[in-house]
């Protein structure tokens, strides 16, 4: 009969197979990852930039067709089946590996979304697309409430809300679920209000989702990224809807690049 000790290691050797739990200082390669990515779309992810596809179907994604990521990472997004999807893959370099705490206590940074700038075609110039970001304390009870203080641990799973007056949208208002996913975090970001311009309804509410995805690897840090929203035909004959999603994923994103990389 198998003893306790013996019964331990057996179930350690199971997870670890199952890899859902890496070791302690254990990384996954990218090439591990995307094993199917061409070389020129290699080269756009490990640029500043990273690498950004826009499509009107599922089929069209590209970069979540050539990986071994988790189906679940992507699923909320997908499951809305949104008539417009824009993916985006990055890699931030790192001198050395990355935590999930110092990942998450970046997740939790919302006021450090004030002010990041954007290229604005119509006015050709760099502005702030979020002129203010605070958290609130529910999506019933809109008041503003200070971040936290930097964490000591990951919980499993949390929930803010946040506002953001964006220079669109105006006020938006948006749920974030942080959950642990086996070798990284996963962010979701849904707006439980509607997004007006000029007080006309451009996405109504719970019809835009985006996931990220972090996860440290032996390059430094992964950054795969899926966003979706659905938009009346009239809406998508007057503004560039592609183009609105992808302005706002490239600001969030460099947000969580520019917080993981500052922390010490």
């Amino acid at each position: 009969m198998m003893n306790l000790r013996g019964f331990r290691v057996c179930a350690l050797l199971g997870i670890l197979l199952i890899g859902r739990v890496p070791l302690k200082g254990e990384h996954r390669s990218f090439d591990l990852l995307f094993p199917r990515l061409d070389e020129a779309a290699k080269r756009q992810v490990f640029s500043p930039e990273g690498c950004v596809v826009s499509t009107r179907t599922a089929a069209g994604l590209t970069l979540l067709a050539a990986s071994a990521l988790d189906p679940a990472i992507s699923g909320s997004v997908l499951n809305q089946d949104p008539a417009y999807l824009t993916e985006s893959l990055l890699v931030i370099p790192t001198a050395k590996p990355v935590s999930f705490i110092r990942i998450y206590n970046a997740m939790g940074n919302i006021q450090d979304l004030k002010g990041r700038l954007y290229y604005s075609d119509s006015r050709h110039e760099d502005i702030p697309l979020f002129e203010d970001a605070t958290r609130i304390a529910s999506s019933k009870k809109l008041s503003p409430i200070p971040d936290p203080p930097q964490a000591a641990s990951v919980p499993a799973s949390e929930t803010m809300y946040i506002r953001l007056k964006d220079v669109n949208f105006g006020n938006s208002y948006y749920r974030a679920d942080i959950t642990v996913n086996g070798w990284g975090l996963v962010y979701t970001l849904s707006n439980f209000k509607s997004l007006t311009y000029l007080f006309i309804p451009v996405i109504k509410e719970n019809k835009f989702i985006a996931q990220l995805y972090f996860e440290p690897i032996a390059e430094g840090v992964l950054v795969y990224s899926l966003a979706g929203t659905d938009v009346s035909d009239f809406i998508a004959s007057k503004i560039d809807i592609p183009s609105a999603i992808r302005k706002r994923l490239d600001v969030i994103v460099q947000w969580m690049t520019d917080g993981i990389t500052a922390a010490p």
